[in-house]
């Protein structure tokens, strides 16, 4: 006896796709936000040579690894059965870990230049 795949409903399908667009929308606002503040705070005589380019790589990362989980979250919601969720989730998991590594080099190489800039 085969068990029946698990539906989820259009309306909770559609529900939960607004729901991700709402909140990248939400976090796209944040991340203007954060974007000028980075860009007025930077700008002060007291900041250390090469903190601009620190912080705006780092913000830069962050936002591109809010954005990949909501394109996950987008793909979640229209997975076809369990089998395809763990497949997305596996490949995210390996794509993530693989940027965080290569973030890591760059964001690194980033703070020793930042270290070695005269003020």
């Amino acid at each position: 006896m085969v068990d029946p795949v698990y539906q989820v409903p259009n309306e909770v399908r559609d529900f939960a796709e607004k729901s991700v667009e709402q909140a990248r929308k939400a976090f796209d606002g944040f991340a203007g936000a954060a974007q000028k503040a980075l860009t007025s705070t930077t700008d002060l005589p007291l900041t250390p040579p090469g903190a601009k380019d620190v912080g705006a790589k780092a913000l830069s990362f962050a936002e591109a690894n809010v954005n990949a989980a909501f394109d996950l979250a987008q793909k979640l919601v229209k997975a076809k059965d369990p089998m395809e969720v763990f497949q997305l989730q596996a490949d995210f998991v390996k794509s993530q870990f693989e940027a965080i590594q290569e973030q890591t080099k760059e964001l690194g190489a980033a703070i020793q230049r930042s270290t070695t800039l005269k003020g």
